[in-house]
């Protein structure tokens, strides 16, 4: 840490922690910033952005756009023989995805899927794995759980014939908390779980940053006969996963935040290989839910496969899987033991920064300080004023991309292929600079 009063070309500091500092840190432990574009700075005096948004859209590799284009080049070429002469042929360019997208998320290949969207996923799903009957027929999700998964599980309870009201029970922190414990799930699986028909939390929670303890918890709603499902759209590329081996009945998760694969991305599902091929499970069915060796004999009965592939329903977007495959190399050759590595120590630098600057501000981090309990976000509660009116000030004046969920709160994710202990500087530096300090 610099010792002196300033830091070249920033005049008097605004906080202790030096800018020289993050400098070395980076030199030290450069990450792979080099593999994608970084937007330009919109304000402040450094030419690229400060981008701490990737929990809310990724960065783009800068391989996607040329493997696309080579995509879009066999589509001229070819026309309709591309199906099966491309150099990557679209019959079966989904596979492609399927094992790189299993070793993510620690699954087998027979396991994991990638098409559709999320909440399209998710409603699919629960066809098969929402089945109340008797006094079996709640659905358990958390009060902070992203609105898209509220409004799928209360449509699901309505289509059953159910009062979502009722149906859905939200579990809240306790009082003066932030952040679920896991014995609060765990308890209410304990005392209530012959009621509950489905347990549906978000892996690590989109508000707060939390990771939930997926392994104790989906342990705790099979033990209760409940299905445990995933939404692993903050935590697939965030955090290490192992679906498999933890049990986990089902799981969906996005590609366009932590994975990098460009706005609206397609996304995956899991589904355990214990339930792979049981006759006794409804499916929605389509084109691509038969079997692919007889698919194009045309029967009028589906022969679906004994792997998840059960579960698609139309042929894949041959370009909207372009972007995914582009990021999962990425992520196949990195390895995610080391990109949870460089996560704990680039988010533990930011923690320590924010510390500083909190400590005489109307500012708290909600998220969890045990690195266990956390991916790469640090979400910031404000005292007073807007979030959204915040990260305006924080792009426009300082460069800093955030990403605001009001009323009062800011998530700042330093993802570890391409986020810099420099952009977690500049990120506190703007901070102090921004929000007036409290008068003692």
């Amino acid at each position: 840490m610099s010792g002196n009063d300033t830091d070249p070309g920033t005049g008097p500091r605004r906080f202790a922690s030096g800018e020289a500092e993050a400098h070395r840190l980076d030199a030290a432990d450069p990450g792979h910033r080099h593999l994608f574009h970084v937007p330009p700075a919109d304000g402040g005096r450094y030419p690229e952005a400060a981008y701490l948004a990737g929990n809310s859209l990724g960065l783009q590799p800068r391989a996607t756009r040329t493997e696309l284009l080579a995509d879009l080049d066999a589509w001229r070429r070819l026309g309709v023989e591309g199906h099966l002469e491309a150099d990557r042929p679209w019959l079966p360019y989904h596979e492609l995805l399927t094992g790189p997208a299993a070793r993510l998320v620690g699954a087998r290949p027979t396991e994991v899927v990638v098409m559709n969207s999320l909440t399209v996923n998710l409603h699919l799903l629960m066809v098969s794995f929402y089945r109340p009957a008797g006094r079996r027929t709640r659905i358990l999700i958390e009060d902070s759980a992203f609105p898209s998964d509220s409004y799928a599980v209360r449509s699901q309870a309505r289509f059953h014939g159910l009062d979502p009201d009722t149906t859905v029970v939200r579990l809240t922190p306790r009082p003066g908390e932030d952040t679920l414990r896991t014995s609060d799930v765990t308890d209410f699986l304990a005392a209530e779980g012959d009621t509950v028909a489905l347990v549906l939390l978000g892996g690590v929670n989109y508000l707060t940053g939390e990771l939930m303890d997926i392994p104790t918890i989906t342990a705790a709603g099979r033990a209760a006969g409940a299905v445990v499902g995933w939404d692993l759209a903050h935590a697939a590329g965030n955090v290490p996963l192992s679906l498999h081996d933890w049990d986990v009945d089902f799981a969906a998760w996005c590609s366009y935040k932590y994975l990098n694969s460009g706005p609206g991305a397609l996304a995956a599902v899991f589904v355990h290989d214990r339930h792979l091929g049981d006759p006794t499970l409804p499916r929605f069915e389509g084109w691509w839910s038969t079997e692919a060796a007889t698919r194009f004999e045309m029967p009028p009965v589906s022969r679906p496969p004994a792997t998840v592939e059960a579960w698609q329903i139309s042929n894949p977007p041959i370009f909207a899987m372009g972007p995914v495959r582009t990021s999962l190399e990425l992520f196949d050759a990195v390895g995610m033991p080391a990109l949870r590595e460089r996560s704990r120590r680039l988010t533990g630098y930011l923690e320590r920064l924010l510390d500083e600057v909190t400590a005489s501000r109307p500012l708290t981090v909600v998220t969890p300080r045990d690195p266990d309990r956390r991916g790469c976000q640090l979400s910031v509660r404000l005292g007073a004023g807007s979030a959204a009116d915040l990260t305006k000030r924080l792009r426009h004046e300082h460069g800093v991309v955030a990403d605001a969920r009001e009323p009062d709160v800011v998530r700042f994710a330093p993802v570890p292929l391409y986020s810099t202990y420099h952009d977690c500087w500049r990120v506190a530096d703007a901070l102090a600079a921004t929000v007036t300090e409290e008068r003692r």
